[in-house]
């Protein structure tokens, strides 16, 4: 069981700026703890090649939030704890901290994720409504993200069978203001899930986060209407990437709406028309697969010493504004994979280079 000072470090090293969840978990693995790691950050800090600080929250910081989340009704929760979504404590990295409101066992359940357009279509509205209304009474659990359009419809439609709404904000900030009484009612009857502090409140760059909390926490995706250029093609791919099953509703080729679905369908997504189809294919899924881990990319040998301005340069030259695999960024380097993934750690830690989820990484600017 985990201290409450234990609980304390992990949250002050989640919530220290220019820590993400890779680096968070490289750090917990070289380390052997939280409270290590953060004894660790003024040394990281003083070899920064950009002198760039890495100061983590107070203690007493961490405190309030965890009390004003209790006094909101909510709590947080730990990969490492219990109450954590057992499908998306099998990404590489999951989340370090989430906030919960609401029932944490809806998450423990088959889950399926149902996306799409805000500015949904009559007929794409009704499909998301009939879809979760009858995957909800054959015992799956909806997820989606409270956006408008296919979200909202979605959440409405299966608050009595159970529905997760994942906020790209913190848990007490609702957004889209219009949706405050769904809010509301999944709040009283479903869960919340937010991976941002207390009073944080969302923006653009927030939304991709929450995304891929969507999809990593279901055993598949459903795409009703999408625009070629929207979020919720960029939830597919991430599903895809996280190995779930990826679906889509096919539409008119007329209909701005449908280009995205209907190139989703174009790439290999699965078809469905109605609850039916998604519950054939799922019944054919095998769970293991699905929360199979995938390979870790990040180990690194804890013996091999810190990098050398050699590695730390060649590391530097071979990455890209773009994110690339880890082991394409090893080989262009001349370095061992678990070498680079150390290399790739400090030069994180100084801002020069970002370690991004899947075992991709990407020069920072």
């Amino acid at each position: 069981m985990t201290s409450d000072s234990e609980r304390l470090d992990w949250i002050r090293l989640a919530r220290t700026h220019g820590i993400g969840p890779v680096s968070f978990f490289q750090l917990i693995r070289r380390y052997g703890s939280a409270s290590a790691a953060l004894d660790a950050l003024p040394d990281l800090s003083a070899r920064s090649r950009k002198g760039r600080p890495l100061q983590p929250p107070e203690r007493h910081l961490v405190e309030q939030e965890l009390n004003a989340a209790n006094r909101y009704g909510a709590r947080l929760v730990l990969s490492s704890e219990p109450d954590y979504p057992p499908l998306l404590n099998d990404l590489e990295p999951p989340p370090p901290v989430l906030t919960l409101l609401g029932r944490a066992d809806l998450a423990s359940r088959p889950t399926v994720a149902i996306v799409g357009a805000r500015n949904a279509s009559a007929a794409g509205r009704k499909i998301a409504r009939d879809m979760a209304a009858e995957l909800g009474r054959n015992g799956f659990t909806i997820v989606s993200g409270l956006a408008l359009g296919i979200d909202g419809e979605a959440h409405a439609a299966s608050i009595e069978t159970g529905t997760i709404a994942v906020l790209g904000g913190a848990i007490d900030h609702v957004y889209p203001p219009q949706h405050k009484r769904i809010y509301a009612e999944v709040a009283a009857s479903g869960l919340i899930v937010s991976e941002s502090p207390f009073g944080y409140r969302a923006k653009a760059q927030d939304f991709p986060r929450r995304n891929r909390i969507i999809t990593g926490m279901s055993l598949g995706v459903v795409v009703v209407e999408a625009a070629e250029r929207s979020g919720s093609l960029i939830s597919a791919r991430v599903a895809g990437e996280q190995g779930r099953e990826v679906m889509a509703v096919p539409g008119s080729p007329l209909d701005p709406r449908a280009a995205g679905t209907n190139s989703l369908l174009h790439q290999g997504a699965t078809l469905v028309r109605h609850a039916d189809d998604v519950l054939d294919i799922l019944a054919t899924l095998d769970r293991r697969q699905v929360c199979a881990p995938p390979p870790r990319p990040f180990e690194f040998d804890p013996e091999a010493g810190e990098p050398s301005e050699s590695e730390l340069h060649r590391v530097l030259e071979a990455l890209s504004p773009h994110p690339m695999p880890i082991d394409e960024i090893a080989r262009a380097s001349g370095l061992p994979a678990s070498r680079c993934a150390a290399v790739l750690l400090e030069l994180e830690l100084s801002g020069e280079a970002q370690t991004l989820p899947g075992g991709l990484a990407a020069k920072a600017f």
